[in-house]
């Protein structure tokens, strides 16, 4: 039927073709942004998770930027303690320059200028040893704890308290026979829920690093035990279990009075926090409480031979304990690099799995383009057909 009221071919026309001009604007959007979903108008669910990763990636720039912080200040006290190395060594050349009989009162006397001259320098050297505010090898300083991913443990645990044990670090070696608290052969025994899972055995050389160590190993990593400098307490953590009041204990063996490793008792419930690593203060001051506590500050220490062989016999442990301590501070900086390198790349990948998710393939929004418009040109000239049909009714009014 012939109407020009009702035109039916053009309102097909018109559809087709307003649902072409849609999709042109569609993907022209696309390639605008890049993106096949833009919005949660796209895809609502994939923009959900699309935006909850990219949350991800932002807490993990977070993180990776505080890493850089420690290993930036780590490598400041490194170097401060390279410095103070090489002054130590400078004291003890002088140390045993005076060990000499023949030196005359003002040659003793200038040895001792230049003594006392580089035993000043190891506190400015110490003291300035800052970035951003923060110092690890000043006197009084407290420990760092360097958040080290953007997850918090997923697990619960309980967890062992020592007894305080007072200037511990940087060794036990200082702290063995003869003091009652710590002894060679003094064993750690770990049990869950009363089975034995592994047992450490002390050493007359057995550092502080090497003991926690040997738990982490010797339990098959099942306990992970740490040591606070500040307060001078080992904590043992077992991941494990959390039903039972007493699944987890840490036993003694050796002198009852040795209570340092962890006396059993009732283990404390612990929930699961934030993943942190801790990098310990360490004191390179003269006279402080760290590995220069050797170095004393008393005056005329090279007044006479005598005096100089013991001066420089204690410029010589501390040039030992400081060794120690900078090998530890290097290990804590290489395992910062590690997890940033780890964090950076995963970093990479969730930013590719978002764009596995959102990113447009711009090779077939191209093609698309190019069909949606020659559609939307045939649909111009369809409409245009269809709208010029009712003129045929004036054919039929003609005399």
């Amino acid at each position: 039927m012939l109407s020009v009221n009702t035109n039916y071919s053009a309102m097909i026309a018109l559809q087709n073709l307003n649902a072409t001009n849609e999709s042109l604007a569609d993907v022209q959007n696309r390639i605008n942004t890049g993106l096949k979903v833009s919005g949660a108008k796209d895809n609502g669910a994939v923009f959900a998770i699309a935006e909850g990763q990219r949350a991800r990636v932002s807490a993990l720039s977070s993180v990776t930027d505080g890493i850089n912080r420690a290993s930036s200040a780590i490598d400041i006290a490194l170097a401060a303690g390279t410095s103070i190395g090489k002054i130590l060594q400078d004291m003890k050349s002088k140390a045993v320059s005076a060990q000499a009989q023949d030196l005359t009162t003002e040659q003793r006397q200038a040895i001792q200028a230049d003594f006392d001259a580089f035993r000043a320098q190891i506190d400015q050297v110490a003291n300035s040893a800052q970035f951003n505010g923060l110092n690890l090898v000043a006197s009084g300083g407290a420990n760092l704890n360097v958040l080290m991913s953007d997850l918090s443990q997923g697990t619960t645990g309980r967890q062992v308290a020592s007894t305080v044990v007072a200037g511990l670090a940087p060794g036990l070696a200082a702290y063995m026979v003869g003091n009652g608290s710590v002894a060679a052969a003094d064993t750690t025994g770990f049990t869950l829920n009363g089975v034995s899972i592994g047992t450490v055995t002390i050493s007359a050389t057995t550092t502080v690093q090497q003991y926690l160590d040997a738990v982490s190993t010797q339990t098959g990593g099942r306990v992970v035990a740490s040591y606070n400098q500040s307060t001078g307490q080992f904590t043992y953590r077992a991941a494990e279990g959390v039903a039972v009041t007493n699944e987890f204990a840490v036993t003694n063996g050796g002198g009852a009075s040795r209570t340092w490793l962890g006396h059993g008792g009732t283990a404390a419930a612990v929930a699961g926090g934030s993943v942190t690593t801790t990098v310990t203060n360490l004191d390179f001051t003269v006279g402080g409480s760290g590995a220069l506590s050797t170095v004393s500050n008393a005056a005329n220490l090279l007044a006479n031979a005598g005096s100089a062989l013991t001066t420089a016999g204690n410029i010589e442990a501390a040039i030992t304990a400081i060794n120690v301590q900078m090998a530890s501070l290097g290990s804590q900086a290489k395992a910062l690099d590690i997890q940033f390198d780890f964090l950076t790349s995963l970093s990479d990948t969730v930013e590719k799995g978002i764009g596995n998710l959102v990113d447009a393939d711009l090779a077939k929004e191209s093609a698309k383009l190019q069909s949606l418009q020659i559609k939307q040109q045939l649909g111009a000239q369809a409409l245009s057909i269809a709208n010029q049909s009712p003129q045929v009714l004036l054919s039929l009014f003609r005399s």
